[in-house]
């Protein structure tokens, strides 16, 4: 839930709650005493566990102090010696290298690690209790309940706050140049992911986050960069250009900037119009935002006196309408490693000059490829230039879904009427840029990771069409995050007969009121996804899978069958429960494939199900524009409020089905 930023507000009010406007980074703390198992994540699904350790530590440590799995709502702000909390800039040195690589873990531990510090101000569910339908007043006496004593050395604690009367708050905060309050209705609901007038916000200072799109040279004593280039960009994506930043950057930022601009340089200026400057300007695909306090707006609509404070990383990249191309769109990118556009540019370029080449994606990493002209479907005469464009379009969205999961790849190196092999192994040596793990009682001695943009382009440049992921990831691979049915029709059947069974697995699954996510599978079929609680073993998933399909096949008999034996099965949709065994994998979401049509595995709305769906309308040509148009609709399955508990689930399944 976000609160909406307001000029008007009253400071006596007995039906409110007053905060301090905390500035550091929104933060979703979910954790269970079993385990305990810890995740912290950004307000955009960005997973922030590794990156502050210590704040992990200290919910291990009051999770098995409650007894139950808790989600709490809060903002992760560095803090001074005594337990006060500071400004953006002063956590900036603990995101900025993460920032610059990727998302990649700044620490693990050592001195200064208790600056950071979890202020909690919202608790969203306690075991199996959902307290968002509660009022404030309720969730925050149940969230003083289970935080008991807020000591300053703690890393985890409760947000001041005031009932009825704001002033010494706001006064503290003006005294203290924080960046504002916080007003909440007393009974106000808690919204997923929606801005409501029940919370409003007060800013004290002009602070604002701005989209990087170019640097000045410098002069002087600086090296590599004089200025920073600023712009804001509007619902269409067009960017303004806001004025240049200097102030407030050291000579380590300056070098990091240098360095992450090199390999997203581009000679295109991305601003609406480009404006003028006092030193010569360079241009980058616009991917980062900055954080800066500023005096005021001038007439002209620049910044005056702006100061750098830090890069946000939690911020998703802008979108941005590439100039020249009105009305042109992308796929609304998460944080990566490289300017998405710039890439697809240059790997079009290296194509049509049949040249080898290589790209600088990060420090230390480069990727090399080769016969990007090679045709991959022979029928379309689509290339692996194209394979590896599209992955580099969508890659904001499907590197979230292969994110720490192992890998298994299918090589078509001559495309897809070429000999095919599968590939477990992770290369040797591997290279950099890549991530490999070794799994307990794995015969496998070490299998790729996904989640890297390198991974992704480098397994597409080896000829990998799909992205083929277990259904768990590393650090816990007998654990799954989904199940999974996959409807694959014998032949002869039509794709009607599959939207049929899809809609009727989706009437049982709201009858008892569990999330279901659909998608295509990218070749002749559709795949339907269940989040399941965390923790959840392959065993017991695999059962409610069956149960679930056996369901189905029972009462649609003539149309669906869960038939091992492919003799047996006749004209009819294979319901494919045998995919929730640990090691199997299937096509994820976005992942291309080798269909003759060059399916692409696309998620759906189960209104599209219920209308009726053409598998050969998604496409790799096809499902870059509909993820711009759309959004990531298969971020939805890894929001907790969908995870279901297969025990429930399964009891309820049972009674009501009559098995």
């Amino acid at each position: 839930m976000l609160a909406t930023l307001v000029d008007s507000y009253n400071l006596v009010d007995p039906e409110c709650f007053y905060e301090p406007k905390l500035d550091g980074i929104r933060a979703l703390a979910d954790f269970s005493p079993d385990g305990p198992r810890v995740r912290l994540f950004s307000r955009n699904g960005n997973e922030k566990t590794a990156q502050f350790p210590g704040i992990a530590r200290a919910l291990s440590k009051l999770g098995a102090k409650i007894g139950q799995a808790v989600l709490l709502d809060g903002e992760i702000v560095a803090v001074d010696e005594a337990g006060q909390p500071l400004g953006f800039e002063d956590l900036q040195p603990r995101i900025a290298s993460a920032a610059l690589q990727g998302g990649a873990t700044l620490r693990q531990g050592g001195a200064g690690e208790s600056r950071d510090t979890l202020f909690v101000f919202d608790v969203l569910r306690i075991g199996d209790e959902d307290l968002r339908p509660y009022p404030l007043v309720q969730r925050r006496l149940r969230l003083s309940q289970i935080m008991g004593s807020n000591d300053p050395r703690h890393l985890v604690r409760t947000v001041e706050f005031s009932i009825g009367d704001g002033r010494t708050l706001y006064d503290n905060a003006v005294a203290q140049r924080q960046e504002g309050i916080v007003i909440k209705r007393a009974e106000s609901r808690y919204l997923d992911g929606q801005r409501s007038a029940d919370w409003s916000k007060v800013k004290l200072t002009l602070t604002q986050e701005f989209v990087i799109a170019g640097w000045t040279e410098p002069r002087g004593a600086r090296t590599g960069i004089g200025a920073l280039l600023l712009g804001t960009n509007d619902d269409n994506g067009v960017l303004r250009f806001v004025g240049g930043v200097g102030s407030g950057l050291d000579e380590t930022m300056l070098n990091a900037l240098f360095q992450r601009f090199l390999s997203t340089k581009t000679t295109i200026c991305p601003f609406e119009s480009t404006p003028e400057t006092e030193q010569p300007a360079q241009w980058v695909t616009p991917t980062l935002w900055a954080q800066i306090r500023f005096s005021q707006w001038t007439t002209s609509g620049h910044l005056r006196h702006p100061v750098f404070l830090g890069l946000r990383e939690d911020l998703e990249a802008p979108r941005i309408r590439p100039r020249g191309k009105p009305g042109a769109t992308q796929p609304k990118p998460q944080s990566t490693h490289v300017g998405i556009q710039a890439l697809i540019d240059g790997l079009w370029a290296l194509e049509q000059s049949r040249q080898p080449g290589a790209f600088r994606l990060a420090e230390g990493v480069t990727l090399e490829v080769s016969n990007l002209h090679k045709v991959f479907w022979p029928e379309l005469g689509f290339t692996k230039g194209d394979l590896l464009r599209y992955c580099a379009a969508v890659s904001p969205a499907l590197l979230p879904v292969v994110a720490d999961r192992p890998l298994v790849m299918k090589r078509f190196p001559d495309g897809i009427d070429g000999e095919a092999f599968y590939q477990h192994r992770a290369p040797e040596p591997l290279p950099a840029g890549a991530r490999a793990a070794s799994l307990a009682g794995d015969d496998v001695p070490a299998r790729l990771v996904g989640g890297e943009l390198f991974t992704l382009l480098y397994m597409a440049q080896l000829g990998s069409i799909s992205q083929d992921p277990w259904f768990s990831r590393v650090f816990q691979p007998d654990a799954v995050d989904f199940v999974a049915l996959d409807l694959d029709p014998m032949d002869g059947v039509p794709f009607s007969a599959v939207n049929d069974v899809a809609r009727w697995i989706h009437d049982l699954l709201v009858a008892f009121q569990i999330p279901s996510f659909p998608k295509t599978s990218g070749a002749s079929g559709l795949h339907i996804f269940i989040p399941i609680a965390p923790g959840t073993r392959y065993e017991s998933g695999r059962l409610f899978a069956q149960l679930l399909s056996t369901v189905v096949a029972r009462r649609h008999p003539g149309v669906a069958t869960v038939e091992r034996t492919v003799a047996a099965r006749g004209k009819t949709v294979y319901i494919d429960y045998l995919q929730n065994i640990e090691g199997k994998t299937l096509a994820c979401a976005y992942s291309a494939r080798a269909s003759r049509f060059a399916g692409a595995s696309t998620p759906l709305t189960w209104e599209e199900v219920h209308a009726g769906v053409d598998p050969h309308e998604f496409t790799i040509a096809t499902l870059p524009q509909r993820l711009a148009q759309r959004g990531d609709l298969w971020a939805a399955t890894r929001q907790v409020q969908h995870q279901v508990d297969l025990g429930e689930a399964v009891q309820r399944l049972s009674r009501g089905s009559g098995t």
